[in-house]
């Protein structure tokens, strides 16, 4: 089976304008992300909208395709980059433009869901910290996952599930264990050409997880367990998190 890794990237980001060229410890962002990815991969590009995210690319020898300012989702811009590098890939692999230090375990662990053939995607979860605290649990950013006993997603929420009746829920922690998503995706080929045409769905609206649509129109997901730590960077607030990490890890 083959396999290909798109990293959407786009410049204008609500939050964090230009996040993909930040610099971290000497290396823009998007420039990390490919590297690690680049590890587990031998096919990898960068899909973006934005020529200065193209040249950064090319600059340091990486594969890029430039893409549409009009893409609703990441999912929608993976699906053109596919088409327009003509990839004769199996699987295609969404992967997260803003987190630097993705392990490439967590690459080859997505890649595994695939050993079973019914799966149509697949995406990671951690098991949920309990020394983290209830606190960050209910927090609604950090979104909640429920698995079938053959590990595929039932739901994705950004509520607290499953919900534990018998329990206070001071004690819900130490009764239940929980899991929470990784934001890393991948589909077969075929799949991702028709996700894209679905409109979006009711428990999307919802709770503003795309990834719903596809649950709720019947697609199968596989889960993957990952229990390796990473770092997203959505304000200029994580970006100095992930360098004093990055300072760590040089030390």
């Amino acid at each position: 089976m083959k396999f290909v890794g798109i990293i959407p990237a786009r410049y204008a980001s609500t939050r964090f304008p230009g996040k993909p060229l930040v610099d971290i410890c000497g290396m823009s962002m998007i420039e990390r992300v490919y590297r690690q990815v680049s590890k587990e991969l031998d096919e990898v590009y960068v899909a973006t909208d934005d020529q200065r995210i193209y040249d950064a690319v090319v600059a340091f020898g990486g594969k890029v395709v430039m893409t549409s300012t009009e893409h609703r989702s990441g999912t929608d811009r993976c699906y053109e980059a596919y088409c327009n590098v003509g990839s004769d890939a199996d699987v295609v692999i969404n992967i997260q433009g803003d987190e630097p230090f993705i392990d490439p375990s967590q690459i080859a662990e997505i890649k595994a869901c695939f050993d079973d053939e019914s799966a149509q995607i697949a995406t990671l979860v951690r098991p949920f910290d309990a020394s983290r605290g209830f606190e960050a649990l209910f927090d609604p950013n950090v979104v909640k996952v429920v698995l079938a006993n053959d590990d595929s997603a039932i739901y994705f929420s950004r509520a607290i599930v499953p919900y534990v009746r018998n329990y206070p829920w001071q004690q819900w922690l130490d009764n239940q264990q929980f899991y929470t998503h990784i934001g890393l995706y991948a589909y077969r080929a075929d799949v991702l050409s028709k996700i894209t045409e679905l409109p979006q769905s009711s428990l999307e609206l919802a709770e503003s997880l795309e990834q719903l649509r596809w649950v709720q129109n019947g697609y199968k997901i596989k889960v993957g367990r990952s229990s390796c730590p990473t770092i997203g960077i959505d304000t200029p607030a994580d970006l100095e998190e992930a360098r004093k990490f990055c300072e760590q890890l040089n030390d």
